[in-house]
This record gives C-alpha cells, structure tokens and sequence, in this order.
C-alpha cells in the first residue's frame, strides 16, 4: 500500500513519532508533505514523549493524533499508556502506527526476535485493539479496520497499526543530508587508535556495526567491545555501571544523538557520580540514520554543553580530525570524567555488515576479557 493512500484512510491531522525503518515509507511522505511543522509533525525523543505530546494534542483540539514506531519502543510506551491514556485513568483516544520488527517467521536481527514475538501480546495486555497491515492487505480491508477503531476512540480507547516488513510503499526518497564533513566510521577508526586495549561500549546501529567491521579489517579481537545491538539510548548507563564497578579501568562509550536523546536523563546520573575512568564519545550527526535519516531535535542544541550542565566537568564539541585526536588524546591523558561531541555527516558505506557474533558471545567474549 502507497504511503500516501494509508495516510489518506487513517485521516489523522497530526503525528508524532521515533523513525521506524519498516515505516520508512511512511517517515519520508510525513517529512515531504510536513517536514517537521509543529501543527502536524513531530519527530520526538522517545515513545513515551510521543504518546504525552499526542495526549497534549488531542486535549487541546479533541482530535486524534497518530503516533508512530518501531515496536521495540512498546517498551517507553506502555507506562503512559496504561497511566494516562488508558480509559481507567483519562480516556484520552489515540492511533499507534507500529513497525513489526522480529515478526515470528520472518528473519530479522537477533534483539528484534523476542520483542517481535511479543508485539501483538503487549497491545493485547494493554487492552489496545490492533490491526495488522501486510503487502497484501487491501485498501478496504485497512478502511473497515478504521471505522471500527474509530468507535473505540469516541469512548476514549485506543488503537494500533502493526505495519510488516514490505507493507508500505513510497516512490520518493528523500535524501538526508548535513553539512558536516566527518564519516562516523572514520570517526569511529580515530577513537579505536586512542582506545587501545581499553574495553569500549557502542551504541545501537550501524555504529556497532562499523565498530565490528573496523576490528575485523584491522585483524583484532571483538573482546574489547561491548555492542549494544538493541535498548537504544542505554549504552552509556551500561558504560556508567562498568565504569563504576571497576575503577582500575578505564571505559570508553560511543554514542549517538539520537540515543542520547532518548533518554537523556542518564547524562545527569553519569553526572552525579563522575566517573574518572570514563570517556563518553557523543558522535551527532543531527539524525535517526540507521532506520532512514529522519532529523532529531540534536542537530539544533548543543549536547556538550547539556553535559557540562549535568555535571560531566570536561566536554568539548569539535568537527574536524585535528580537534577530535586532541580531544582524545585530552580525555587520555586527564583521567576525568570527559565528553565529545562529534559533528558528523550524514551517510554510510553501502556494503556496511552485521556482526557475525551472536549476542550472548559478545557478552561472554566481553566479560572474559574484562576477567
């Protein structure tokens, strides 16, 4: 189904969301028919922002706003849906549009597998009525689903799209782009060189995987690396714990601007407790690229400078190669708790891999090491 007819039958006015790559289609039509105007768009930090700021929407204009995701996102989801939205508490109507990641049967990425089998249960939990979309599920079939949700949504109920692999179309790409000339793989390669043999923790995405790729062509072993292949926006409290734990050790954390923004909170705790053995590498190239290239809020705020207010006493924005080995080699040499910000171009190498590790043996590799 075209973007623009499912657009058409849901009828929603306003959407606010975290970009899905199974809903790419649907980002790129939302962002060349909206962009990102504040009356019909907006690309939030995470899941439970959307559903609080869609709840804003509808008290103010008694409409029902559309919320988008991956289904890993249920996660930030589910307090506020059963909190504030739920017909128990403020009966506040409302249209998930999910991407179904890991759907059993079809092969996915390991951190997908669980919270795909899971999907359609945790709507069901939640008491939230569901329709699934597949590429053959015809445009009538998606209306009659809709003029039942709406019933629900005048008694204050909820309603979500679970969206397959391959169900919605879009004939336009959109390109995303920046002005920053830095590549985050080449970044990435700048940060290993001053890293060493110190153990190091990545963040979800292509991140981990160029980190797993740079290794793999320098001939060096992966038991350095923690890949935080899933739970976006938690590598760096996973690196605040090892940090923490073993003080002997020095840890370095790469991170991205979207993670960061999903849960920003934990740059106040890493704050609180200054960890002098911990490096936080913030790599912002303004962007959800993984899942497409969707605009974060990041690129219009300085994440350095949100650091020195939690806390961090040493950070640093910089966009050149010059600046950023001094600020490594800075962060080295201090032993203090320390942040870079990286300002980074938008784009990767089109034959960039996966891990060909599974989870549980980059763990164990990890933890060996660190042993």
């Amino acid at each position: 189904m075209r973007a623009e007819d499912f657009v058409r039958i849901i009828g929603a006015d306003f959407y606010t969301g975290v970009p899905d790559s199974q809903l790419k289609a649907l980002c790129n039509y939302l962002i060349r028919t909206y962009g990102t105007d504040p009356q019909h768009h907006i690309i939030a930090a995470n899941e439970g922002n959307c559903a609080a700021l869609a709840a804003g929407y509808h008290l103010a204009t008694g409409k029902v706003p559309a919320v988008y995701m991956q289904n890993s996102g249920e996660g930030n989801l589910i307090n506020p849906a059963a909190s504030l939205l739920h017909p128990q508490v403020y009966a506040i109507p409302m249209l998930f549009v999910i991407g179904w990641r890991g759907e059993p049967g079809v092969h996915d990425e390991p951190q997908h597998r669980y919270q795909g089998a899971v999907t359609l249960k945790l709507l069901e939990d939640l008491e939230i009525a569901s329709f699934v979309l597949g590429p053959d599920t015809a445009e009538d079939a998606l209306a009659a689903a809709m003029d039942d949700f709406r019933r629900l949504f005048a008694s204050g109920r909820q309603a979500a799209i679970v969206v397959r692999k391959g169900a919605l179309t879009d004939e336009q790409p959109v390109q995303y782009r920046n002005s920053n000339a830095l590549l985050r793989e080449d970044v990435i390669r700048h940060v290993l060189l001053a890293s060493g043999e110190d153990p190091v923790v990545s963040t979800t995405g292509k991140a981990s995987r160029e980190l797993f790729e740079l290794r793999e062509a320098g001939h060096r072993s992966h038991k350095y690396d923690f890949l935080t292949v899933g739970s976006m926006g938690h590598a760096s409290s996973i690196a605040l714990g090892l940090a923490l734990s073993r003080p002997e050790l020095r840890f370095w954390c790469i991170d991205g601007d979207g993670a960061v923004l999903m849960h920003m909170g934990s740059l106040a705790v890493t704050g609180q407790y200054r960890p002098q053995n911990l490096i936080h590498i913030v790599i912002n190239n303004g962007a959800h690229e993984t899942v497409g290239g969707m605009p974060t809020a990041a690129s219009g705020c300085s994440i350095a400078e949100i650091a020195r207010a939690c806390g961090y006493p040493h950070t640093v924005c910089v966009g050149t190669f010059d600046a950023l080995d001094r600020a490594l080699a800075d962060a080295k040499e201090r032993h203090a708790l320390s942040l870079i910000e990286v300002q980074c171009a938008i784009g990767a190498r089109e034959n960039l891999g996966r891990p060909t590790t599974t989870a549980r043996e980059n763990k164990q590799s990890f933890m060996d090491y660190l042993a």
